[in-house]
């Protein structure tokens, strides 16, 4: 059994004035269960439907309640930081223990809370002027490049694969329409950006010892190589490295030599802390990390892509995306099913915003995975939609000199069912089609 941590929900009726900002911006950074905010003169309703979107909660409000928001915080837990966003308003947090929590803000009574706040679909963010696109052989980018008036500020000739800026967005959208057109074009769509990793909170103490494991000589079988496509990636210790093949980057250098872990840092441990618990005997496994962030905070579907080929270029066998966004690309797309039609499987976070689908998990032919709490039950964070195949735990624990760390999210859930899977892969002579039925049978998705 992975371990897990407690996640705590809380059912308040509370009362406090707010204060004034300068600017309405609001973060919910579900996994740690804390809030940003910086809002001013914000009226209620668009208040609860940016809550709605930004927790993944199911609000309801009693009609006619109104208020105006006006409150500067940083880094509060979010019942704290509830009081400063509704003021003199009560409101009650509901957790369900098989379902998402529902929020009732109400004036007099919690049963006259009954209006339900809708949250807006998401709009996939995409970088400004720039298109990808994937061309047949023999196509001459340069040529049509030019015929678009654009500009290849990025190219994979393996691949077919191009990144395209324009002068304006009048100029993007022009040619993406023409390039959907385009008998030569085998996709083509924006940049999408995808979403920052889930932060990671230092622990004063751990409920678990730093992990152990024994590199084991590959089986007759061959080398099973799970492609991490990440942040950067630091030293797990002399121990732990042994499992560690050298990092590749497509995004540039990056600094991963400082104290702080790194998204990447807690994925390839919770991978090594999966196979772990399944052998003592030890693994012939190892990670191949590929930075697809370099110095930023997001990644894009660019980078994506030539992080998934650059792994299976050097060896990847299944590859690991703890990463998504609500952009769908047909270009990334195309990328994984050419992975997929290799005999590799792609294993991918489910996302942390329910009710929202997230890509790549929602791309057919890869295997989703979303997040349990302690409980067993569905994390009220945890994405649940029908492209969703397997359910593990969303919390990790893991070291990085000698310091404990927690993360949590579906990021999590997908590096265990990365790691369950390639520690099967190299320890039995089972088919990868084989191992992903049986553990679509042994951690199936709670039902709600």
């Amino acid at each position: 059994m992975f371990k897990k941590t407690a996640i705590c929900v809380f059912l308040a009726a509370f009362c406090l004035c707010a204060r004034a900002a300068d600017t309405n911006s609001l973060v919910w950074h579900r996994a740690a269960d804390r809030v940003d905010a910086d809002v001013r003169g914000m009226a209620l309703w668009p208040l609860l439907e940016k809550i709605a979107v930004e927790a993944g909660w199911h609000i309801f409000v009693e009609p006619d309640t109104t208020h105006t928001t006006s409150a500067k915080f940083k880094d509060l837990p979010s019942g704290d930081a509830l009081k400063m966003l509704l003021g003199d308003l009560n409101f009650a947090l509901v957790p369900r223990t098989n379902g998402v929590p529902q929020l009732y803000v109400f004036r007099t009574e919690m049963k006259n809370a009954t209006r339900q706040v809708l949250a807006p679909k998401v709009a996939p963010r995409h970088v400004a002027n720039e298109l990808l696109v994937r061309l047949k052989p023999g196509t001459d980018a340069d040529a049509l490049a030019k015929l678009l008036g654009a500009k290849i500020t990025g190219r994979n000739d393996k691949l077919g694969l191009y990144r395209l800026l324009f002068d304006n967005a009048s100029a993007t959208d022009a040619a993406l329409g023409q390039l959907k057109s385009n008998s030569d074009v085998l996709a083509v769509d924006y940049n999408y950006v995808f979403d920052p990793p889930p932060p990671i909170q230092a622990l004063s103490s751990a409920p678990i010892a730093p992990l152990s494991l024994q590199l084991n000589p590959p089986g007759d079988s061959g080398k099973v190589i799970v492609g991490l496509p990440d942040t950067a990636e630091q030293s797990l210790g002399a121990q732990l490295d042994k499992f560690i093949l050298p990092q590749l980057s497509v995004a540039g250098d990056a600094n991963a030599t400082g104290p702080d872990p790194t998204h990447g840092t807690a994925m390839a441990y919770s991978i090594l802390e999966a196979i772990a618990q399944q052998s003592s005997s030890g693994t012939s496994v190892q990670i191949l990390p590929v930075d697809i962030y370099g110095s930023g905070e997001s990644t894009t579907s660019w980078n994506v892509a030539l992080g998934i080929q650059a792994a299976v270029d050097n060896g990847a066998t299944v590859l690991n995306l703890s990463l998504g966004g609500a952009g769908d690309s047909s270009v990334l797309d195309s990328v994984i099913q050419q992975a997929i039609a290799r005999g590799i499987p792609v294993i991918v976070a489910a996302g942390n915003t329910p009710g929202v689908t997230t890509y790549p998990a929602a791309t057919p032919g890869v295997i989703a995975v979303t997040a349990l709490a302690q409980n067993g039950q569905l994390a009220s964070y945890a994405n649940d939609g029908s492209y969703v195949d397997l359910a593990l735990p969303g919390t990790s624990i893991f070291y990085l000199n000698g310091t404990a760390y927690m993360v949590q999210g579906t990021s999590v859930s997908a590096a265990y069912g990365s790691g369950v899977a390639a520690g099967n892969k190299a320890s039995t002579t089972l088919t990868w089609a084989q191992i992903l039925g049986a553990m679509q049978t042994k951690y199936p998705v709670p039902q709600q």
